[in-house]
């Protein structure tokens, strides 16, 4: 893993936080409890900063950026991060499930309980409304979200992401 000091700002971890080998995390990044950051997932804390809460995945390939001076980025707890997906200066509230593929733009707000599907591109400044299911290019809202979907996928993957990161311990 390469964790690296920019302009005299350290990445802050958690407890239990796993890093694959060839994971980057730089700069003015803040993690919480439990994270875990996957094979070539890159966190980029060098133009703003990146505050990421407890139960967090970020899975292979993905990246998470922000705008310089302008838009950081914010994750709550229990989110997913899908495979490939880019999430660039926005804000993603609790329990949220961002597809693999998916695009999150500059300054838009996920809201808590929501999915944004796989390969959808949440372009910029959208508001995701809370229990919402987003698909699309440009994304769009396809069906209020339902306790099954909140329990089978959004609570199934980031418990799922804290035992496959032990397995790696």
């Amino acid at each position: 893993m390469i964790i690296k000091e920019l302009n005299g700002i350290k990445p802050v971890f958690g407890k239990d936080c796993f890093f694959a080998e060839n994971s980057v995390v730089v700069g003015d990044v803040t993690m919480g409890d439990q994270c875990s950051i996957w094979y070539n997932a890159v966190i980029r804390g060098d133009v703003h900063f990146i505050k990421i809460g407890n139960k967090v995945n970020i899975q292979d390939g993905a990246v998470i950026h922000a705008t310089y001076k302008k838009s950081p980025t914010h994750i709550g707890n229990n989110v997913s991060i899908g495979h490939n997906a880019l999430v660039h200066g926005c804000n993603i509230h609790d329990n949220v499930l961002i597809g693999m593929g998916a695009i999150v733009m500059d300054d838009c707000v996920i809201e808590s309980n929501s999915i944004i599907a796989a390969g959808a591109v949440v372009t910029k400044g959208t508001l995701v409304p809370a229990g919402s299911v987003f698909a699309g290019m440009p994304a769009k809202k396809i069906k209020d979200i339902d306790q099954d979907l909140i329990a089978g996928e959004i609570d199934r993957i980031a418990n799922n992401y804290v035992k496959y990161a032990s397995w790696y311990e």
